[in-house]
């Protein structure tokens, strides 16, 4: 540990992954620590006896519920967009050749007490039981002007600049109702809340656009892909290629304190006695908890079922979006399912998540419209964590630190996070362009 390095990443959360790999590519020194033994931090994957052990506090799960080793529970899940920003990082450091995916069956919005499949095309909307006759004549037209833009040609902006014009004001003209707003703006663009409306359109129109491409991508019954055997590959994935690329691993460090010189920059981590020197710390919140502030609180359940949620044409993957107004809230709530389709769970076993921003002190109460869309559950738990955000200035002392993972079971939001971080810690924007399969196959 005696040496010195250009960054050294703390934790081993799909964040920190991803930042070693990419920061291993660019041939920094990376010595990536962690004081558990396992990989994953916050977003592992657990075994049936972990789970039980993590949520129950014992380490004998009921009997019927299949063999512990056939359940691989990500703690935090997230499906990705076929063709958003974590695929193209996939491609990008060539990590797919690690990992093998698959589509997942279907994307649902909750409105006025249903669920109905996200119609993402023109066509779908005509389709679709969300609207009535004339809405659907009026969507048909908004979603044509949306798949006919390109930004580098006006003659398909119908004079229309949307980096000015507001969101608000581009369903206006349009004449959509809320109902039909409320399913474009979160179950389409993926938006968290409101505040959307009141922004440029251009950054709703490219999210739209992601949605399509992403469902045309696999033909499927959504835009999402998910890895067989859960997210806990994905961490795992990045550090081998950050191994590859010369980075350095050591699990189960314990304390792994980091040391600041007397104007308070950082110059090392110590753990067991030895320090390690560095110019860089990356981390997750619980590494450096004076350096972050709390920002909210995530409430959710997790259950396991011996069926496909109802009402969802017996998917056997699926996200579900119920938008805030819907409930009657300040933020949205998600509905994840998996299966053994997905080899996460034993044969005819389901796993499904409901989440959401904690807005109250009893999340069972929140969380509530979301598990009775799921129908009878064999077993059921609740949990809640803290959000955090840094609060330090990291061009003063040289640490990143991650946000905490949000309410969302897509991936979205966590990558931006990544390619911002990337950017302050190298001063570049990472270029997902450039193929490196080659160089790392020349690497290995």
């Amino acid at each position: 540990m005696d040496e010195e390095y250009d960054v050294i990443v703390l934790g081993t959360g799909l964040k920190e992954c991803i930042l070693s790999g990419l920061l291993s590519v660019d041939r920094l020194k990376v010595l990536h620590m962690d004081r558990n033994d396992y990989y994953g931090g916050e977003s592992s994957s657990l075994n049936l006896i972990q789970l039980w052990k993590r949520l129950k506090g014992e380490d004998k799960p009921p009997a019927q519920l299949g063999s512990s080793r056939e359940y691989n529970v990500d703690m935090i899940p997230k499906f990705m967009m076929a063709n958003g920003t974590l695929v193209r990082v996939l491609i990008h450091t060539n990590v797919t050749k690690y990992l093998s995916f698959k589509a997942v069956d279907g994307s649902y919005v909750y409105n006025k007490g249903k669920i109905h499949k996200v119609p993402a095309t023109d066509m779908e909307a005509l389709k679709s039981p969300l609207m009535g006759l004339f809405e659907k004549r009026r969507v048909r037209k908004f979603f044509i002007y949306v798949q006919g833009y390109d930004e580098s040609n006006p003659k398909t902006h119908e004079g229309m600049d949307l980096t000015r014009v507001t969101t608000k004001e581009l369903i206006a003209k349009y004449g959509l109702d809320d109902n039909t707003v409320d399913f474009i703006g979160h179950a389409l663009a993926l938006h968290r809340d409101d505040s959307y409306l009141n922004l440029p359109a251009l950054d709703t129109v490219k999210r739209m656009k992601l949605y399509a491409e992403s469902m045309a991508r696999f033909q499927g019954g959504s835009p999402y892909i998910y890895p067989l055997y859960g997210l806990g590959e994905l961490p795992q994935a990045f550090a081998r290629l950050s191994a590859v690329y010369g980075g350095t691993y050591m699990l189960n460090k314990p304390e792994c304190k980091v040391e600041f010189n007397d104007e308070g920059k950082v110059v090392g981590v110590t753990s067991e006695g030895e320090t390690a020197r560095c110019k860089k710390v990356v981390c997750d919140p619980s590494y450096l908890p004076d350096k972050v502030r709390k920002i909210g609180k995530v409430a959710r359940a997790m259950a396991i079922m011996s069926h496909p949620i109802p009402n969802t044409n017996d998917s056997h993957s699926v996200q579900i979006i119920l938008p805030q107004k819907q409930l009657g809230r300040r933020s949205d709530m998600y509905v994840f399912c998996c299966s053994y389709s997905h080899n996460v769970a034993p044969r005819g076993k389901f796993i499904a998540f409901v989440t959401t921003e904690a807005e109250t002190d009893n999340p069972k109460a929140e969380l509530k419209p979301g598990i009775d869309l799921l129908g009878a559950v064999d077993e059921i738990f609740f949990d809640t964590y803290d959000r955090y955000e840094p609060a330090n200035e990291s061009s003063r002392d040289n640490c990143f630190i991650s946000m905490s993972y949000d309410a969302t079971t897509h991936f979205e939001s966590t990558v931006t996070d990544v390619l911002n971080m990337y950017t302050l810690i190298t001063g570049k924007v990472a270029d997902l362009s450039v193929d490196l399969s080659a160089a790392s196959a020349a690497e290995e």
